[in-house]
């Protein structure tokens, strides 16, 4: 990556992880700048025709952070305060939640569930690289964190999407990047 480019640009040549963890690290971006600055009524905006928010995106997207880098990743238990859900009784919590929230605490949940999948991706990667099988799946299915990776570039590109579309709705934002100068794309 060129010493004048934003930290969430991928890289121009570069190695699969690099690429791919360029990748994801440029959808999360782009969501963070999405989703940035808003007061409760902005994250709790919806579109007539939809029940997702900006609040139910940001707190899903830290579920599936935790859900990828613990229990697909691992077997580890969920991070709070995902672990705690009765996900039978309540399959949607985090959208049906999101609005009750306050705003401070859906920033940091996300952006905490992603500086925890960076470390626990680091270490995956220097344990055994993108091949290795990972814990989700049944016996005979061989899940490797490659597929992880790119079903969370997926999930996220299906997400910013979403979050394009509400935040041009609500206040005009768009863009395909956030700023060069983003705080929240590091």
């Amino acid at each position: 990556m060129a010493d004048d480019a934003p930290p969430w640009e991928p890289p121009l040549a570069g190695t699969e992880v690099q690429h791919l963890l360029g990748a994801l690290d440029r959808q999360r971006a782009t969501f963070r700048w999405k989703a940035d600055g808003l007061d409760a009524a902005g994250l709790a905006f919806r579109l007539p025709s939809s029940t997702l928010s900006l609040g139910g995106l940001l707190h899903h997207l830290a579920r599936v952070e935790s859900e990828k880098f613990t229990a697909w990743l691992s077997g580890a238990p969920l991070d709070e305060p995902w672990v705690s859900v009765d996900w039978d009784a309540h399959p949607h919590w985090e959208f049906d939640t999101a609005d009750a929230t306050p705003p401070e605490v859906l920033y940091d949940r996300y952006d905490s569930a992603v500086r925890r999948s960076r470390e626990r991706l680091a270490a995956a990667l220097a344990d055994g690289g993108l091949d290795q099988r990972v814990h989700i799946g049944q016996p005979d299915d061989v899940i490797s964190l490659r597929r992880i990776l790119f079903d969370l570039v997926e999930e996220y590109g299906r997400h910013t999407g979403h979050a394009d579309l509400l935040r041009e709705a609500l206040d005009g934002r768009t863009g395909e990047d956030p700023p060069w100068d983003f705080p929240g794309a590091g």
